[in-house]
């Protein structure tokens, strides 16, 4: 699948005594936009059948961002996955073209029944690699 995108557009209580959007939001940010991306393409079956979680973060923090102002999300997966884990992509643009955040998340996929890593499987990860 190409890269998914979404528009975030920063509230009051984004913003951190700096007047930018606190890195803790950054963080959420990142996971909103994978929670979306899976649900925009995984099957309803898999997503009846397993949950995603996060196993690290790298982030860059190139600029700021404001109350009121949008970002252009972007994500993406390069990498076909190993075992139960898989590196996602992450870029959040400005309006003037200028990368304020990016990030390199590992996310580790489980059974949400029993709550047990699953090896992500071909057909799993099919709908999110860019080929």
């Amino acid at each position: 699948m190409p890269r998914f995108t979404m528009t975030i557009t920063a509230g009051p209580d984004d913003i951190d005594e700096l007047g930018h959007v606190n890195n803790a939001v950054w963080v959420k940010w990142i996971q909103d936009v994978a929670v979306a991306h899976w649900d925009a393409v995984a099957p309803a079956e898999h997503r009846a059948a397993y949950i995603w979680v996060v196993t690290r973060h790298e982030i860059d923090y190139r600029g700021n961002v404001k109350a009121g102002e949008s970002v252009i999300a972007e994500t993406w997966v390069e990498e076909a996955p190993r075992g139960a884990r898989f590196d996602r992509h992450m870029r959040f643009t400005g309006a003037d073209g200028r990368v304020r955040v990016e990030a390199k998340t590992t996310w580790a996929l489980l059974d949400r029944e029993s709550g047990r890593l699953m090896r992500v499987r071909d057909d799993i990860a099919a709908p999110f690699l860019t080929q």
